[in-house]
């Protein structure tokens, strides 16, 4: 049986990476509004991609995406081309919707 003493005082996560991140406090341009239009959604991700694009730590917040199966915008990448990279969204909504017609 572990003790106090024997647990470590912070257990890694892995999102470590996340105060050095360009993104912060731009949570609008990284997730969408709902019923949000095909046209904003391409300005959105634009805009999004461009703030990835200056950031140190694109790769870890897109592994970060992949592994915990994220919604959004992460490490310049979207949920759709997530999905086409072979990393599955546990309910990827726009993929299913349109893949339902």
């Amino acid at each position: 049986m572990a003790t106090v003493d024997s647990i470590p005082a912070s257990v890694p996560t892995g999102d470590e990476w996340m105060p050095r991140a360009a993104c912060k406090g731009l949570t609008h341009l990284f997730f969408p509004t709902p019923a949000e239009r095909p046209q904003a959604r391409e300005r959105r991700e634009a805009t999004a991609r461009e703030v990835c694009g200056s950031c140190s730590v694109r790769a870890e917040c897109r592994e970060f995406a992949r592994d915990e199966h994220e919604y959004g915008f992460w490490g310049g990448e979207s949920e759709d081309e997530r999905h086409a990279a072979g990393f599955r969204l546990i309910a990827p909504i726009g993929v299913r919707a349109r893949s339902a017609g």
